[in-house]
């Protein structure tokens, strides 16, 4: 089953190494994202994982309130710490509570704590003990502002003000940490490509975990986000390659886009790209995580596992490579913009 799963040695801004499998592990659906899940379970994934060469592990408090950093805790206190690359997030507090007050969300049957929007300089140092506490490390290789989005906070003036609100704080406690060798890595984790803009032209950042915003659907951040990452030497860890499941599952009935049912606008691009798969012995899952990683800038592609056979499905997907002639017949179709970069 142990694959040779090629790692992208990526280089920080400060000039540290970090072997970044092109393959990662996401960790929400550990949080009990949807479906909860026992911790048996969620051991024989990350052990699924990490047989099969997956050695970069993503994260945040948000996943199931502490859940998913408590079973990656449990998890590599048996692995060789410098074996792996974790990294998780901050401004999110976690703050106990009475069971039943969490509002976790999509989370299902999460710890008593509830969540708290904290990006202020102390903020971020706290949120870094306690992500160290439950994750039973002494270090974290890359922290990522979380959620400083639209998506988020409800509108423009909301993102903006945790904007300023970070910046004006969170920012100097990364930087302090980053400084120190206490992470190799800063970086924002969101799921817009508009706000890892403005943060791009605001601070020093190593890496963007950025979700489904550049995938077989999407390539909108090709015309000026990334090429700009591109030229500060900025990494793209791309996570929800399958844009909530859709290039997973094809236009089925309920198929998800972007957290919601998919449009039948999104299904018939959808249709048309799998189409073009058939025709060429390709997958469209197998499409949709190779379709990223053509891009100079994106370092690692990671999508989410809830149980150990989606992780080695994941990997069995990845693991064929895909004929070039496809990759031109989806731009010949105007499928894909005529200028992504090709794997």
């Amino acid at each position: 089953m142990n694959h040779t799963m090629k790692s992208v040695n990526f280089t920080t801004l400060k000039g540290r190494a970090l072997a970044i499998s092109q393959l990662g592990f996401g960790g929400a659906p550990l949080g009990n994202l949807y479906h909860a899940r026992t911790e048996e379970e969620a051991q024989q994934t990350l052990q699924a994982a990490w047989d099969s060469g997956i050695r970069y592990f993503d994260t945040a408090p948000q996943y199931g309130h502490g859940l998913s950093e408590m079973r990656m805790g449990n998890f590599f206190a048996q692995k060789p710490r410098d074996e792996f690359v974790i990294s998780s997030k901050i401004g999110r507090l976690l703050i106990p509570c009475e069971p039943g007050e969490q509002n976790a969300g999509a989370f299902q049957d999460v710890p008593a704590n509830r969540i708290e929007y904290d990006y202020s300089y102390d903020g971020v140092m706290r949120s870094y003990e306690q992500s160290l506490q439950r994750l039973k490390l002494d270090r974290i290789d890359i922290l990522y502002i979380h959620d400083v989005d639209v998506f988020t906070h409800g509108s423009q003036a909301a993102s903006d003000k945790r904007v300023d609100e970070v910046m004006n704080g969170g920012y100097r406690a990364l930087c302090e940490l980053r400084d120190n060798g206490d992470i190799d890595a800063i970086g924002v984790g969101v799921n817009e490509w508009q706000v890892c803009e403005k943060l791009l032209g605001l601070g020093e950042f190593d890496l963007f975990l950025l979700a489904g915003r550049y995938t077989l659907l999407e390539q909108e951040s090709l015309k000026s986000f990334l090429p700009k990452c591109l030229a500060r030497g900025s990494g793209i860890i791309l996570g929800g390659p399958y844009n909530s499941g859709i290039l997973a599952t094809g236009a089925i009935d309920n198929a998800m886009y972007n957290y919601e049912l998919a449009s039948d606008e999104i299904k018939q691009q959808v249709n048309a790209i799998e189409a073009v798969c058939i025709e060429h012995g390709v997958t469209l899952p197998q499409a949709a995580l190779h379709f990223p990683l053509g891009h100079p800038s994106v370092v690692s592609v990671i999508p989410g596992g809830q149980l150990a056979s989606e992780v080695i499905r994941n990997v069995n997907t990845f693991a064929k490579p895909v004929p070039s002639e496809f990759w031109q017949a989806l731009k010949s179709q105007g499928l894909i913009d005529h200028d992504a970069p090709l794997p």
